[in-house]
């Protein structure tokens, strides 16, 4: 008799610590979530002076490649490549190539695109119901936190995890028409986001005779190909000679991936909180 009005007054106990995770603690977290969240969008489009208005301009200079072979300045504007000025020594003949986006061209990086978006989406979720909504079950908050988690997952993703790409791929991408001068045709580039850095890989190739004896093997997609990599491109086939790859650290690009994990983190604790509520109860109490 004793132990089921202790096991009553545990369960009652339980309840009520349950019902006050659901009405305060939640929206507690859900506001921490928004701020932290609000933050990391703004991020990917810093305004100039710090109000709302014109995305700010940043200007990266490009680590120098081994032999100083690649050099040269990125202008970033949110999620766009809007200038690139850059010097290629060709190791062959040491002569020196200078290109420049051309004045009305602007290079849209993908990669910051869709993590932004995923960021909107994650806010959207957590924004998208009554200020004074209560929560009645603890599977609702951890099928939102499941969804959150998801986008914020993704966005993460996106600046971790760059696209694999074929040779082919890239040289009939339409980076290669930004350049003025136009690039020659044994010059492939590549510009990708690599968690916080803005990475531009620069391809050099040597056409293969009709009558080479090599044995052609098409490489396939690869984030960056080494030297000896074969591809196709209408009709004549090549082999990659030379790899320069450089690269310049984003700052903002790193305060985004830090507020990804501690949101990710507050997203979990919330759902082992509400987990362990659970274990007090044979059935599903949420």
């Amino acid at each position: 008799m004793a132990a089921a009005m202790a096991s009553a007054a545990e369960r009652a106990v339980l309840e009520e610590e349950f019902k006050w995770l659901l009405q305060e603690e939640v929206h507690g977290v859900l506001r921490q979530l928004q701020d932290i969240l609000k933050e990391a969008s703004h991020r990917f489009a810093l305004p100039v002076g710090g109000t709302e208005g014109p995305v700010k301009q940043e200007n990266f200079m490009l680590g120098t490649s081994s032999a100083d072979q690649v050099k040269g300045v990125l202008m970033l504007q949110g999620d766009a490549l809007c200038q690139a000025d850059i010097n290629l020594k060709m190791p062959r003949n040491n002569q020196l190539l200078h290109f420049t986006f051309r004045e009305d061209k602007q290079w849209k990086l993908q990669q910051i695109q869709d993590a932004r978006n995923h960021v909107n989406q994650a806010i959207y979720l957590l924004t998208n119901r009554d200020v004074n909504y209560q929560f009645k079950t603890g599977s609702e908050v951890l099928k939102l936190m499941d969804a959150v988690m998801l986008q914020l997952t993704r966005a993460r993703n996106r600046l971790t995890t760059p696209a694999t790409l074929t040779l082919p791929e890239i040289a009939s991408s339409g980076l290669t028409k930004m350049f003025t001068p136009a690039l020659p045709s044994d010059i492939l580039v590549n510009f990708y986001i690599n968690l916080n850095k803005l990475c531009l890989t620069v391809y050099q190739l040597h056409a293969l005779q009709p009558n080479s004896t090599k044995n052609f093997r098409p490489t396939g997609g690869s984030i960056l190909h080494n030297p000896g990599a074969m591809f196709e491109c209408g009709n004549q086939r090549y082999e990659v000679s030379h790899v320069h790859k450089v690269e310049c650290v984003v700052p903002w690009l790193n305060d985004a991936l830090v507020f990804f994990t501690v949101s990710l983190q507050l997203c979990q604790q919330l759902k082992d909180k509400i987990s362990v509520f659970s274990s007090y109860w044979n059935y599903r109490p949420y």
